[in-house]
């Protein structure tokens, strides 16, 4: 059997380490903690398995600190809340907000193994961590965006979702999508001409996610228009994305007005990120806890001067231009911590290329030109393929059509350079 991490959070020395006893001769790993801050920080550099958390310490409340970790999207383990004085009001207070089960103190050795037993297997089918509209911020601007979506989410009219692109209209999708019911994000668009009523048969109760309606040619559009008419049949919730000014194109006779006043009766404006600046650390920080949690990298912290310059940076490509950024810097950068020199590395290779000078001199570069040659041309393919994920909002098939590579051949140059490509 696979040793689990296990996390226990409480103040009393004496709980805490019996607890790590009983759980280390069961074959766990078991790391401690005696309050809320040193929990946050180890749940920010690994997720743990499952963990144990107390509800009466001194810093900070359990069920303040599980509030915290499910609105910031870290609640992606299970745990178990313990307390000696427990009430019935408590436990299902916890439960709601998304503990898996509450332990009553003192605990007794068969009740604890037989629920970290089951936490731990009902953690195994927990879903995968990924981006999700808790991790988009906690500004005025963001709070607003979750007030709205979670009005219009009684609704089961169409949404249309205007937003530049990589500005997290697909998160926004992904929040009014039920859970257990049926999701497609669709980006072969040709279905809506050919079958748009056997694309309702398939998401009966469920939502229909169309990344870019802008791209949609006029059979397709007409197809969309007609199973928008049937959807509430179906029970199917479409949402629809758009980075491009509809009614100009409506105007150039590229998009069909009918269409676009359908898609009117609800709309939505995704804010990017030149809008929240004040979010960029807290995502930063949510990108490197995905990274963490996936495995793809060892966890390293970001000091000040390096948030800093992040939250001041232009990222025309929005969250997936700071997403690929990020990965940058945890990959290449050298020390324990990333420092404010790797970020104006990194962000230096953002900048646009220089002409070179006619007059003979050398040509200013965003790139080390003292690495070799291999780690250059890395270096350059990392900010190619972001710059072109960025501009197709993360739809692989188009970054495919645009690059001129097979898409099964395109995964793998991604996955080579340590980039993670949209499924």
């Amino acid at each position: 059997m696979t040793a689990r991490y296990v996390l226990v959070v409480d103040d009393e020395i004496g709980i805490r380490e019996l607890l790590r006893d009983i759980l280390q001769d069961e074959g766990h790993q078991v790391r401690l903690a005696e309050n809320a801050a040193e929990a946050r920080v180890l749940r920010q550099q690994e997720r743990p398995d499952l963990v144990l958390l107390d509800i009466w310490m001194p810093d900070c409340d359990g069920i303040s600190l599980l509030k915290e970790w499910g609105t910031s999207g870290q609640l992606t383990m299970p745990v178990v809340m313990m307390s000696g004085h427990g009430t019935i009001d408590t436990a299902v207070e916890a439960t709601r907000i998304g503990a898996f089960d509450f332990l009553e103190k003192p605990i007794a050795l068969q009740k604890l193994l037989k629920t970290v037993s089951a936490a731990l297997k009902h953690g195994e089918q927990l879903p995968k961590s990924d981006m999700s509209l808790a991790y988009l911020g906690k500004s005025a601007v963001i709070n607003e965006l979750r007030q709205r979506l979670d009005q219009v989410a009684k609704l089961k009219t169409a949404l249309l979702l205007i937003g530049a692109e990589g500005s997290g209209i697909e998160l926004c999708a992904r929040f009014l999508h039920q859970q257990n019911t049926p999701w497609l994000e669709l980006n072969e668009y040709d279905k809506l001409a050919a079958a748009p009523l056997d694309l309702l048969e398939q998401l009966s109760d469920g939502l229909l996610f169309i990344p870019e309606v802008a791209e949609l040619s006029k059979t397709e559009q007409k197809g969309l228009l007609l199973l928008l008419g049937k959807a509430e049949k179906y029970g199917t919730r479409v949402v629809c994305g758009a980075s491009r000014a509809l009614p100009q194109l409506v105007e150039e006779g590229q998009f069909d007005g009918v269409l676009l006043q359908t898609l009117s009766t609800t709309t939505l404006r995704v804010p990017g990120l030149e809008d929240h600046r004040e979010d960029i650390p807290d995502l930063v920080r949510a990108i490197v806890t995905l990274l963490v949690e996936t495995e793809e990298v060892p966890y390293r912290e970001f000091d000040i001067a390096a948030l800093n310059a992040l939250r001041n940076a232009s990222w025309p490509g929005n969250l997936v231009q700071l997403d690929s950024a990020i990965r940058n810097l945890m990959q290449t950068s050298l020390g324990e911590k990333i420092a404010l020199d790797d970020v104006s590395r990194v962000l230096e290779q953002f900048a646009p290329l220089q002409q070179p000078q006619l007059n003979g001199a050398v040509m200013a570069s965003p790139f080390n030109l003292d690495q070799p040659l291999r780690e250059a041309r890395d270096d350059f393919e990392r900010i190619y393929f972001g710059h072109h994920m960025a501009r197709a909002g993360g739809n692989m098939s188009k970054v495919a059509e645009t690059v001129q590579l097979e898409r099964t051949h395109l995964y793998r140059k991604l996955k080579q350079l340590g980039m993670k490509a949209k499924q």
